[in-house]
C-alpha cells in the first residue's frame, strides 16, 4: 500500500509560527518548545487553509479517525491506539495514545532527546496499560503497529541497544519504570497488532512519514 507523504508543516505555536516545507525546519521550531502546536499536511493549500484557523488536535494529516477506519468491521471499537515518533535513530522521541474510534488524545509524552521509535512504542503500550488499569477498564483493547514493542511488553523487558548519550537519562528512567510496572502488575487488556496494510495508518500516528 503506497503512503501519501507529508510535504508541508504548520506551526501554530513554536519559536517562529508559520508554514514550513520540511520536517527538519518544522522540528527546529517545535522541539523543546513547551506546548508546541504543529501538524503535517499533504499540500500547500491545506497548510495555508489550516494556518488561518486555530489549532485543533486531531489524528495524523488532519483526517478524523472514524473516516480512516470506516467500513472496517474487524477493528474493535472499544479500544485505544498508541504510536510513537522519532526524528533520527537515536533522536527526538515522543509517543501518545488516542481513542481508536474518534482520535481523541488520551495521553502524550515527550519529546525526549536521544530515544528510539521502538522505545517510544514500548513506553506507549505500558502507559496505555497503566492508564486503563487506573481507570478500571480491563476489557479495553490496545492497538499498536509495532511487533517489536508488543514482544517487549510480553517479555516485560525492553531489549534495546540504545546507549547512554548524556542526554537520555530520562529515557532510561522511563524504560526502567515501565519494566517495573509490568513485573508488578497483572492486566487482561488484549494487545493487538494494527493491520496497517488493510486499515491505513493507526489513529495515533503522528503523520510525519
Amino acid at each position: 500500500m503506497s503512503k501519501k507523504k507529508v510535504k508541508f508543516y504548520v506551526v501554530w505555536k513554536g519559536r517562529n509560527p508559520g508554514i514550513y516545507d520540511s520536517w527538519e525546519d518544522c522540528k527546529n521550531q517545535v522541539f523543546g518548545f513547551e506546548g508546541a502546536q504543529y501538524r503535517g499536511f499533504l499540500s500547500h493549500k491545506e497548510a495555508v487553509d489550516a494556518f488561518q484557523l486555530p489549532f485543533q488536535p486531531v489524528t495524523s494529516l488532519a483526517v478524523p479517525a472514524e473516516k480512516k477506519i470506516s467500513g472496517v468491521s474487524k477493528i474493535i471499537k472499544n479500544s485505544i491506539s498508541v504510536d510513537a515518533a522519532c526524528s533520527g535513530n537515536p533522536g527526538m522521541m515522543e509517543y501518545r495514545g488516542v481513542v481508536t474510534a474518534t482520535g481523541k488524545q488520551l495521553f502524550a509524552q515527550g519529546p525526549f532527546r536521544d530515544g528510539t521509535n521502538n522505545i517510544g512504542e514500548f513506553l506507549a503500550l505500558v502507559h496505555a496499560l497503566a492508564f486503563l488499569k487506573n481507570t478500571n477498564r480491563p476489557d479495553v483493547t490496545i492497538y499498536s503497529d509495532s511487533k517489536t514493542a508488543i514482544s517487549w511488553v510480553k517479555k516485560k523487558k525492553a531489549n534495546t541497544k540504545l546507549e547512554h548519550t548524556g542526554f537520555n537519562e530520562l529515557v532510561f528512567q522511563l524504560i526502567h519504570r515501565a519494566e517495573q510496572w509490568l513485573k508488578e502488575h497483572e492486566y487482561t487488556n488484549p494487545i493487538i497488532k494494527w493491520d496497517t496494510e488493510n486499515w491505513g495508518e493507526i489513529p495515533a500516528d503522528f503523520g510525519r512519514k
